[in-house]
């Protein structure tokens, strides 16, 4: 394998990377660039060693797509044993497998861009038949309209030659769509093609144009995967062209490919403006770890549900501080959300619960309802409130807690008058939780130390890793640590993620516990900053960007976090595969 291709970044399938020819371009890019790069790299001025007979090898069996220009077909089907330089071979959907190249240029794509589950098909067909650290090339099909569709799904290059034919078809393209440019009244545009009245844009400068918005596209989209926000974008642009808004709802429904590629955490805000987002991994995955791993330890006190806030984390907004300041901390509270679902009090830092926003209507759809009520019934299975008290507005979230609770025998408490946080709702509230027991300082940071590794970790986490004989806190919410028996730190807490760091004695713990590690293994070196992919050995399918992570070697024991997902971390020959926090060495 050549070193000319990396990635640097990732946001679930779309990727930021680098092909490294005289000019290295950043993908996902256009092949035209690389093509015009390479044509004096790889042909005119290259240089081979003295002695040498330069060969070219196509590969058999291997057709380039329709429309593919020469030059391309030259520059990535070239193969030299005794020098360096960008290769591709020519795969298709259905025998695409591993040949050591970096680029793989997937053949007959005009005949499957444009229909969402057979675009789908060929993507996850191909993607998962070659390396993770080599790039994706759909030749013949880019537009603005879709190619951030293309890139989602894990696309890194494309060329121009659809907008181009388009163009010179009289057929001006842009981000919404195409249009007859005999239509035009106006040039909606402001690139250097369409400086020119309108009487003297012709077919050429339409061409000209299209390939303008094109290439502004992909710069679009590499912002948008650099802030970690791709997702947000495609919901609003996918919807312009009726496969592509296809074609997303399908990789939807590809969970395992999807999910195994998106982060655990992230720094961006995710934002929630469609009942699309119901669908997202990072949804999902919330609702599925807090119904499925999550431990409620206060389910002794009432069970008090509340609405969300527009300030996140819920406990900073003002509206909280009232139901806390009323409840006294004589209640459990989960806060109830679309699209999120139920947020425990105490997973409300935890990724993406302090990183989100909705549109507020002061109207549930019925997805909206069910999917709530739904994850409120299972959240309840887990736990034995001895009674409900659901301190809610009649804006939809009744109608869920009624739902939740239809086949339960469990009270519940309607304490909302008018509005949550009116003196007479106040009241009411406070006057349910009369003659019960407070919940005491020490005894929440605890249960949300091992409630955050229950949800990080896996179900049962908190009480391995936090034993109740053997574990104490240090620091106040939301910094908090936590120390084994002899006052070595196991984890602190970390706000901004609402996730556990560990230290090399923490990661040890785990090990030693009964809850599934995540290992990396290393060859025989010491890591100080990070794992790079050539040093891995071997790592566990069930890692996902992000994840706290051990990592093992001959002569190391290491713990940090994962820069890329298990099964790519494996195979990858270039990159980073772990940033590494603490190691030392056996």
């Amino acid at each position: 394998m050549t070193d000319y291709f990396e990635v640097h970044a990732r946001d679930a399938a779309a990727r930021i990377g680098e092909l490294r020819l005289a000019d290295p371009v950043e993908t996902p890019a256009l092949a035209d660039d690389v093509v015009e790069d390479a044509g004096s790299l790889w042909n005119a001025e290259r240089e081979l060693p003295e002695g040498s007979e330069e060969h070219v090898t196509v590969l058999p069996h291997r057709a380039f797509p329709s429309g593919t220009a020469e030059e391309v077909q030259e520059s990535f089907a070239v193969d030299h044993p005794d020098v360096d330089y960008p290769s591709g071979v020519v795969v298709s959907p259905e025998t695409a497998e591993t040949h050591g190249a970096d680029v793989y240029v997937v053949s007959g794509a005009p005949g499957f861009v444009g229909h969402g589950s057979a675009f789908r098909d060929a993507v996850i067909d191909v993607r998962e038949a070659i390396p993770d650290d080599t790039a994706l090339y759909l030749s013949g099909v880019a537009t603005p309209s879709n190619v951030a569709t293309l890139v989602y799904a894990g696309v890194d290059l494309v060329d121009a030659d659809r907008a181009v034919v388009r163009g010179t078809q009289g057929r001006y393209l842009t981000t919404e769509g195409a249009h007859d440019l005999d239509d035009l009244e106006e040039l909606p545009c402001a690139c250097p093609a369409c400086q020119r009245p309108l009487a003297e844009f012709g077919r050429e400068a339409c061409a000209e144009h299209n390939v303008n918005a094109l290439e502004a596209e992909l710069a679009r989209v590499r912002g948008r995967i650099k802030q970690g926000r791709l997702r947000d974008y495609i919901e609003g642009q996918a919807r312009h062209e009726a496969w592509t808004t296809a074609a997303f709802r399908e990789f939807d429904q590809q969970w395992r490919y999807v999910e195994e590629r998106t982060p655990v955490e992230r720094d961006s805000l995710l934002l929630a403006a469609s009942e699309d987002t119901l669908r997202r991994v990072e949804i999902q995955r919330f609702a599925e770890r807090v119904t499925a791993r999550y431990t409620p330890r206060l389910d002794d006190y009432p069970l008090l549900l509340v609405p969300c806030s527009a300030r996140k984390p819920y406990s900073d907004s003002q509206s909280h501080r009232q139901f806390q300041d009323a409840a006294n901390y004589r209640g459990h509270v989960v806060s109830m959300t679309s699209p999120i679902g139920v947020v425990p009090t105490e997973l409300e830092l935890t990724y993406p619960a302090q990183h989100y926003d909705s549109v507020v209507t002061g109207r549930w759809t019925e997805n909206e309802l069910d999917f709530v009520a739904r994850v409120l019934e299972r959240y309840l299975d887990r736990t034995d409130y001895p009674r409900i008290v659901a301190h809610v507005p009649d804006e939809g979230y009744e109608e869920i807690v009624r739902r939740a609770t239809a086949d339960r025998d469990i009270p519940v408490e309607y304490t909302v008058v008018d509005h949550p946080t009116t003196d007479e709702s106040l009241g009411e509230l406070n006057a349910a939780l009369a003659g019960e027991d407070q919940i005491w300082v020490q005894e929440r940071e605890a249960a949300t130390l091992r409630a955050v590794a229950d949800y990080q970790f896996g179900d049962g986490a908190g009480d391995e890793l936090f034993p109740e004989d053997d574990f104490t806190l240090q620091g106040r919410y939301p910094k908090l640590q936590a120390l084994d028996g002899e006052g070595e730190q196991l984890a602190a807490l970390v706000p901004q993620y609402g996730t556990l760091s560990l230290s090399l004695a923490g990661a040890r713990a785990w090990v030693e516990s009964a809850v599934p590690t995540k290992r990396v293994e290393i060859d025989a070196f010491v890591p100080r900053g990070n794992v790079l992919a050539p040093g891995v050995v071997a790592a566990d399918d069930s890692i996902r960007p992000g994840d706290e992570v051990v990592v093992e070697g001959p002569e190391a024991f290491a713990v940090g976090r994962a820069a890329v997902h298990g099964s790519a971390m494996a195979d990858a020959t270039r990159g980073v595969a772990v940033d590494v926090r603490h190691s030392v060495e056996k």
